[in-house]
């Protein structure tokens, strides 16, 4: 499975119902948030992942906790809440609010779901993430490269995520919504 895959295929629609189920949002705001939240916590861990302790954490995390069996049991993510937001304090620490905020302003989904939902959807990305780090059997300094990889837009394995996301994102028009997520999550107000 690629990022393309877990963001248009057959996953992603469970995630979306099993999401909308629980919180009552709507499939095409889940599928939205799913495409652009994927990306950016994607970014992120990268970012992080260059520091050598990061990418160990980040390394040993995914061995330990996230082997992708839920990308096959979407129906996990309803009680697996707890260690979504703790996984996003991590990742996106005292930008957590922020990102939130910018998300729930994104997608068109209440600040009082946007959070809960980002919960949810976190243990399916660090599933992705893990089930990516054992197949290509990466090692903690290759994480950055990884997780680099799957963001690649330009490369045939991973997903074309601008094409997902381009109308949502790109702000500047240059091709690339990566430039664009980083500068909106990081821009102190």
């Amino acid at each position: 499975m690629n990022l393309l895959d877990l963001l248009t295929g057959n996953t992603a629609n469970q995630v979306a119902q099993e999401t909308e189920s629980k919180l009552g949002i709507s499939k095409s705001q889940i599928l939205a948030l799913l495409a652009v939240a994927t990306p950016l916590v994607i970014s992120y861990l990268k970012n992080k992942s260059q520091d050598v302790k990061e990418a160990e954490a980040l390394s040993q995390a995914l061995d330990r906790d996230h082997d992708g069996s839920i990308l096959s049991n979407p129906s996990q993510l309803a009680t697996r809440e707890t260690e979504g937001n703790s996984i996003l304090s991590h990742i996106f620490g005292n930008e957590k609010t922020n990102v939130e905020n910018q998300l729930s302003q994104k997608t068109g989904i209440s600040m009082d779901k946007i959070g809960p939902a980002l919960a949810m959807l976190a243990p399916l990305v660090m599933g992705f993430i893990g089930k990516e780090k054992q197949q290509n059997n990466v090692t903690a300094g290759g994480m950055g490269d990884l997780l680099g990889n799957m963001l690649n837009t330009n490369n045939t394995k991973g997903a074309d995520i601008g094409s997902i996301a381009r109308d949502f994102l790109d702000k500047d028009g240059d091709g690339s919504m990566l430039d664009d997520l980083f500068n909106i999550f990081t821009k102190k107000k």
